[in-house]
Parts: structure tokens; C-alpha cells; sequence
């Protein structure tokens, strides 16, 4: 079975975006492939974290990840800074790859803003870390986003130039997932901007921990213009809020877009929008409640994340013993 790696910053405040982008996707996935589903910590304190609110939030992405049906018997679910082999061969790979190749990629650049000569080095070669992220697991595939298909590249870079400079067929070129015509979850209030747990107004965004009348209440209060809802797809163009409101619904609904048009054809958005808020409650609030049990039952998190490190570090150390036998590391057997 092939196999697949993905990550998700432990951040706190999963939202619908979240959701509807990759955590739907990743329980899918456990059907057909052999999955790793990581907590990527060692991601985070690239820049500062709270260490308390740091260690809550681990826990909370783990519970929102179980509550949201990634099954940890059959996937392994961990936090990547409990399996060192990332670190190490991250390392490994700050040695393989190249400054030119870091100074391509745009997401430092973002990050790091007009403040680049006091950013860290860790958010410099956060693309290295990806790498051993993925290959330390020999995974065959990733699901990407559009702001990760750079950091893919480099991944088949990497993988690349270290079978070249050792002569050997050893690291898989990763290849992308592509799951379906994804679209971007955009702010309630603003179609023209992502949903994001980092802007300020928390209406801008559906959080995975909202009450039902939250959900409710952001959804009534979503910004829209005043025509009604088009037949077709067309009739959404230069009109980004309503665009995103039938985008969330034909998503959640498992419909296309065009399905979604001709389906509330010619109704008003207060009509849509309680449908919306029906729809959005009965997919969300199990997850919620899910996630609630858990944080009262910390313990039963934490055991799974051991668990899979446990299971993590496993299929990791054969990869990471060749590496070694590969490049020459000295590695002294025991007894």
C-alpha cells in the first residue's frame, strides 16, 4: 500500500477551512493508504510559542483529529517532536541541499517579512525538516495545497540529490495528491481573503470548537450582496462572498458548485443561509462534542500520541539505519 505523510501545526483554533481542506480529506485517505498523520511541534517553535499554550494546543489539533474520525489503529497519529529521526535526518538534509534552493522559496520571505535578518534559522530551513518529515517514512505521496507545491519540489529535490551524490535509488520522488478541485475556505467577511485562525474578528471564521449557535450566528452575519443566488456557476463571478458561501455548502454537501446553483436557484441569502446553518451544524457539532469529551479525558489523548510515536519511530529506524550505512556514519552495534 502506498504510503502518505501529512502534517498540521499545532496552532489550536482548527476552523472550518481547516476541516473542509485537509482533516475530511485525511479520514477519507485512511481507506486507501498507509497513513501518517503528524503534529509537526518542532514546525511551530520556529517561532516563538507560549510553551503552556503550545503543549494545549498539541493536544487540542490530537483530539480534533480523533474527534473528526482519523482512527489511530489504523493510521498513526503523533507529535513529530517524539520521533528524533526527524531532527536527525533533517540535519542529514540541511547537508544535502543547497542555499540557493532555500532562498527560492516564498514562504520564508512571507514569514519572515521585512524582518528577515532576525528570523530564525529553524524558519529558514523549515523546508529541510518537511523533507525529513516525509521521507523518513519512505512516503510515496502528500496531499498538497497550492502554498505547499514549492516545498514538494524541494522534497524531490532533496531526495534527488542525495540518491545522486550516493549513487543510489534509495529516496522515492514524493508525488503530490491532488484531491479534487479544492478551493480555498474564505473569511465571512471578507471573500477575498482566507479563512485564517490569525484574523482578528473571530466572526471572520467557523472554529471547530463553536457551539451550534455560534455557527449559527456567524453564518446569519456572513457577508453577501443583495442578489439572489444565480443557476450556474457564472453568475457567482465578481462576487467573492457568495462564491464562498456556495463553495462551504457544496462542500460540505458533498455537491459541485454548479449542483449548488441550480439547487438554491433564485433564492435570497437569508433562505441560503439557514440551510447553510442546518447543514454546517449537523456536520460540525459531532466533531465538537467529540473533541470536548476528550479534552475532559486528556489522558486517553496523550496515550494515542504515545502510541503512535512508539509506532512512528518504528518504520522510521530502518530508513534512517540505511541512511547511515549509506553515508558512512559510524553506528556501533549493540551487544
Amino acid at each position: 500500500m502506498n504510503r502518505i505523510f501529512s502534517g498540521v501545526q499545532p496552532t489550536g483554533n482548527l476552523h472550518l477551512g481547516n476541516y473542509l481542506g485537509a482533516i475530511r480529506n485525511w479520514v477519507r485517505l485512511q481507506a486507501d493508504y498507509d497513513c501518517l498523520y503528524c503534529i509537526v511541534d518542532l514546525h511551530a517553535i520556529t517561532v516563538f510559542q507560549d510553551p503552556s499554550e503550545l503543549r494545549a494546543s498539541t493536544l487540542e489539533v490530537a483530539a480534533c483529529l480523533l474527534a473528526a474520525g482519523i482512527d489511530p489503529e489504523r493510521s498513526i497519529v503523533f507529535n513529530q517532536s517524539q520521533v528524533p529521526a526527524h531532527a536527525e535526518l533533517a540535519w542529514i538534509f540541511n547537508c544535502i541541499a543547497r542555499l540557493g534552493w532555500l532562498n527560492r522559496m516564498t514562504q520564508f520571505k512571507e514569514k519572515a517579512g521585512k524582518n528577515r535578518e532576525n528570523a530564525s534559522v529553524g524558519l529558514y530551513a523549515y523546508p529541510t525538516l518537511m523533507a525529513a518529515d516525509i521521507l523518513v517514512y519512505g512516503a510515496t505521496h502528500v496531499p498538497v495545497g497550492d502554498d505547499q507545491k514549492q516545498h514538494l519540489e524541494l522534497v524531490r529535490d532533496i531526495a534527488q540529490a542525495f540518491n545522486s551524490t550516493y549513487g543510489v535509488d534509495y529516496f522515492p520522488l514524493v508525488e503530490p495528491l491532488i484531491l479534487g478541485a479544492a478551493k480555498r475556505v474564505m473569511s465571512l467577511r471578507d471573500g477575498a481573503s482566507k479563512m485564517s485562525k490569525s484574523e482578528a474578528s473571530d466572526n471572520s471564521r467557523i472554529n471547530l470548537t463553536d457551539s451550534p449557535d455560534d455557527m449559527a450566528r456567524k453564518i446569519r452575519r456572513a457577508k453577501t450582496d443583495p442578489e439572489p443566488l444565480p443557476g450556474t456557476p457564472a453568475g457567482l463571478e465578481a462576487r467573492p462572498e457568495a462564491a464562498n458561501l456556495v463553495g462551504i455548502f457544496a462542500s460540505l454537501a458533498n455537491l459541485t458548485v454548479a449542483e449548488t446553483c441550480q439547487k438554491f436557484e433564485g433564492a435570497s441569502f437569508s433562505t441560503f443561509k439557514e440551510a447553510l446553518t442546518d447543514l454546517a451544524v449537523s456536520e460540525l457539532a459531532p466533531i465538537t462534542t467529540e473533541m470536548r469529551r476528550l479534552m475532559t479525558d486528556v489522558g486517553q489523548v496523550e496515550s494515542v500520541l504515545k502510541a503512535g510515536a512508539d509506532r512512528a519511530a518504528a518504520c522510521a529506524e530502518p530508513i534512517l539505519r540505511e541512511v547511515h550505512e549509506l553515508i558512512g556514519l559510524v553506528r556501533p552495534r549493540s551487544g
